[in-house]
């Protein structure tokens, strides 16, 4: 990174870093202010009008350069990113959700942001036979030209990004709820190296962030915003992928689910999406060619 580049990406670490500002609050003073160096040259008096008091005290400190220095150390390794809300390379469907995370930190390829992808969620505790499914349908799909993204936890998600892997020419994209620097799980150290050689790993949170259960919400609206649909394989009543589902829902994108025995918790929350309007999926073709309809129709 050049002194310039450092010096902004410097700029956008220290505004994700103000304490209660969050993303919503960073696009509402950019979309005032231009950039974040306008942001921290700006008057007590006009930053006021847009946030509150305290955040405005945080924000005329200054930026605590301090604060992004293991960014910015990691950020000189190679295939290390930093992507901010001005940069080409920000994937234009999260522009599209409700709260656009502001800053992503990536790992490996960024011409895989560019790609149309299908997100593939599931249960941690997957079924051989559900895991089996992901494999092939992330597979069979990467075939067409489809990105795969998950999440990489354990069961559906590990599975749907191996599937994308065993096809030589076929991307994935894992979205983590932790900083780049700390893999979670921690087994899943290979595959987070084996995605970074054949896709990437994105993450709006800061260097250093550690897993947190409040994390993986805000992690699964950025699944659904990246892609054109949803695919839930294998889910009980109470799994995280039926949030991920409701959140594809609402931004726009298509929900899809595998059905399977009436006798099996896991594929009771696949049959509640089905009874609420989501696709049932048995072969990719009821996956490409609903979305076909949908270009074609929108």
């Amino acid at each position: 990174m050049t002194t310039q580049d450092q010096t902004e990406a410097a700029l956008w670490i220290c505004l994700q870093q103000i304490h209660g500002l969050g993303g919503q609050g960073i696009c509402k003073l950019l979309q005032h202010f231009g950039s974040p160096e306008n942001i921290f040259e700006a008057s007590h008096q006009a930053l006021n009008r847009i946030v509150p008091e305290t955040i405005t005290g945080a924000i005329k400190q200054g930026p605590n350069i301090e604060d992004t220095a293991l960014a910015l150390k990691w950020l000189e390794k190679d295939n290390n990113h930093l992507i901010t809300l001005a940069d080409t390379h920000y994937p234009q469907s999260l522009l599209e959700i409700p709260d656009p995370p502001p800053v992503l930190y990536a790992k490996g390829d960024l011409s895989c942001l560019a790609m149309p992808a299908i997100a593939i969620v599931g249960s941690r505790n997957a079924s051989v036979q559900g895991e089996d499914n992901a494999k092939e349908f992330a597979y069979a799909l990467s075939e067409q030209g489809f990105c795969i993204i998950s999440g990489m936890a354990l069961g559906i998600d590990a599975a749907a990004h191996r599937g994308a892997l065993k096809n030589k020419q076929g991307k994935t994209i894992a979205v983590v709820g932790t900083g780049l620097d700390i893999v979670y799980p921690a087994q899943h150290r290979e595959l987070a190296h084996q995605i970074v050689d054949q896709g990437l790993v994105i993450s709006e949170f800061p260097i250093g962030t550690p897993s947190r259960p409040e994390n993986f919400p805000r992690r699964n609206r950025m699944i659904s915003g990246l892609s054109l649909g949803c695919l839930v394989v294998e889910a009980n009543t109470k799994s995280g992928s039926l949030m991920t589902a409701k959140l594809a829902a609402e931004q726009g994108r298509e929900v899809f689910a595998i059905p399977g025995s009436i006798h099996s918790p896991l594929s009771k929350g696949c049959h509640e999406l089905i009874k609420q309007g989501a696709k049932l999926v048995d072969c990719i073709q009821d996956i490409t060619n609903e979305l076909a309809s949908t270009s074609h129709t929108s």
